[in-house]
């Protein structure tokens, strides 16, 4: 490890520690030569991830932009960003599991999938992006698909209670 101070690649390990999730280790360092405190942080190194978009070319998979699409279907929503942490990590950990190539498609189904339970606003910001959808008919039936009812509020009495009805 090269010191970011002066470059020399004699340094010591002062303390290691477990990161929160335990995927990595930090390690605080310090320059036998000019004596600087630095931290490291060592990971596992995971196997090339390659995603295949819908016009079948071919990118490295890229977990900052799933983890940027994610947070912007949660934007304004009362979410925690542990919560989207884990989501993400969950998603990783899926995809890394199924092999080297995964489809585009298949990565957004897997988000989806996660998302539903967890914020059904989330849910469709996200499906209208990922299902392309073109007018607000395919809102409807995938808000229908979600299996929503009205639900009266609990606060305001109804006008007609079935029990009163006159027939």
């Amino acid at each position: 490890m090269r010191c970011p101070k002066c470059g020399s690649r004699d340094d010591k390990v002062i303390d290691s520690r477990q990161s929160r999730d335990s995927s990595s280790i930090r390690r605080r360092r310090q320059c036998l030569k000019c004596g600087y405190r630095f931290t490291t942080y060592e990971e596992i190194e995971r196997s090339d991830l390659r995603v295949v978009k819908r016009d079948r070319t071919h990118e490295p998979f890229d977990r900052r932009k799933l983890a940027g699409s994610i947070a912007k279907a949660f934007e304004k929503r009362s979410t925690s960003l542990l919560t989207l942490e884990q989501l993400v990590d969950e998603i990783v950990h899926d995809l890394e599991t199924g092999g080297r190539e995964v489809q585009s498609i298949a990565i957004g189904a897997k988000v989806l999938e996660k998302l539903r339970g967890i914020d059904e606003v989330a849910y469709l910001r996200y499906a209208s992006i990922h299902r392309r959808f073109e007018d607000v008919d395919q809102f409807v039936d995938a808000i229908h698909a979600l299996g929503k009812t009205e639900k009266p509020d609990s606060k305001q009495r109804e006008l007609f209670p079935p029990d009163q009805v006159i027939k």
